[in-house]
């Protein structure tokens, strides 16, 4: 039987997991990183290629759902030389978003913090206790001090999440804003990935 895997950042599970239950795609698997891995970019591309290594015999078809991240490049030339493919996008904001929307939010205001629903829920860990604002109070002007507005791209958007979103940008002292993205980019890639996996199996 032809399989897909997706190799993915933790900070996606839910909503892989979410999209294949919506679109019932049973050919397709998901194996997750760790979503800390992006406060140490320089690891994503060895963690993902170790993933590809392990896995590639067992499938028909291998796909990443990584941006950029942060690599520098180095992502898409481990890729190129394992010949996977992955998401479009320097990160997931953006294919979230849709490039243009994001540029647009990017041209609009340069110094912008963006929360997914992933780094919302997790807000806390990653961003409060992750970055030591917790511990120390300070850095809240050395981290933060360049930003002027907390957008919160939302996947599936409601009246709590917004309200704790709300929240996250008046604790960093932040104007807030939201653009209602759903899954954007992630699905429509995940759409063509498992059109592929149809056509192997006629």
């Amino acid at each position: 039987m032809h399989r897909c895997l997706i190799i993915a950042c933790g900070a996606l599970a839910r909503e892989i997991v979410a999209l294949r239950k919506l679109n019932d795609w049973p050919y397709m698997d998901v194996q997750c990183l760790p979503a800390e891995l992006h406060n140490r970019p320089e690891k994503i591309p060895a963690a993902v290629k170790a993933k590809i290594l392990a896995n590639r015999s067992d499938y028909s078809s291998i796909f990443v759902a990584y941006g950029d991240c942060g690599t520098g490049g180095l992502l898409d030339a481990v890729l190129q030389e394992e010949q996977v493919e992955r998401i479009p996008g320097a990160h997931c904001y953006e294919f979230f978003a849709g490039s243009e929307a994001f540029d647009a939010l990017t041209e609009k205001e340069l110094g912008t913090f963006y929360l997914t629903d992933f780094l919302l829920e997790h807000f806390e860990r990653l961003v409060v206790r992750g970055l030591g604002l917790d511990r120390h109070p300070s850095l809240l002007v050395t981290l933060f001090g360049n930003y002027r507005k907390l957008v919160y791209l939302a996947q599936v958007p409601d009246a709590e999440r917004m309200k704790a979103a709300r929240a996250a940008a008046e604790r960093l002292g932040l104007r807030f804003d939201y653009l209602v993205t759903g899954y954007g980019g992630l699905e429509r890639s995940l759409k063509v990935v498992n059109q592929g996996v149809v056509v192997w199996r006629s």
